[in-house]
């Protein structure tokens, strides 16, 4: 009996491992929004960090959900992570590609140097070109901005990919500073995807 108890450890901390990474892992709702607690992208199962919603003035405006290869706890280990990765925002009012452009450019140039900024020109003309193929963005519709590794920065419409796919590993990153940043485009929105 006593050559068992070995195997009947190893196997009570796996139990107890994967029953840890159950309760890490888990779906919200936001603002009845519901976010998974896992999402596929390409060939990698995502974990959904934390989620928020975005308000300007009074109004809110969607709900983001960061969705990483691990979970993490500071903006700093959140930008570092490599590999898949997507912020996932369900629209709570309609905003017009202009004015969602608009934001996201401001967001990325408050959070970059001038010349980080115009190094950046062709990839966010690109990202602009994507936003604008969308169009108005109604309200309820879910909007991916995703990174595969072998390919680039794609935005998605309700599952549909709109525009072009933009290369470059650092774009993405940068891009994530617009929530992540030190001067994020939304301070309670940064918390709530980073899980505080």
């Amino acid at each position: 009996m006593r050559q068992f108890k070995p195997l009947k450890n190893t196997l009570a901390a796996v139990l107890l491992a994967f029953a840890a990474a159950g309760a890490w892992a888990q779906a919200l709702e936001v603002e009845g929004v519901k976010l998974e607690a896992t999402n596929q992208v390409g060939a990698s199962t995502l974990q959904l960090n934390g989620a928020g919603v975005r308000t300007k003035v009074f109004f809110k405006v969607y709900v983001a959900g960061l969705y990483l290869p691990q979970k993490a706890t500071s903006s700093a280990q959140l930008l570092a992570q490599k590999g898949a990765r997507r912020v996932a925002i369900t629209m709570l009012r309609d905003v017009d590609a202009q004015s969602f452009a608009s934001a996201l450019n401001d967001g990325l140039r408050d959070n970059h140097t001038e010349a980080q900024f115009a190094a950046m020109k062709p990839q966010i003309d690109a990202l602009n070109a994507n936003l604008k193929a969308v169009g108005e963005a109604k309200k309820g519709d879910v909007i991916h901005f995703e990174f595969l590794p072998d390919a680039g920065t794609q935005v998605t419409v309700n599952g549909k990919m709109k525009g072009s796919v933009i290369a470059g590993d650092d774009f993405f990153t940068a891009v994530l500073r617009i929530w992540l940043g030190e001067k994020p485009v939304d301070a309670s929105l940064k918390k709530g995807l980073i899980g505080a």
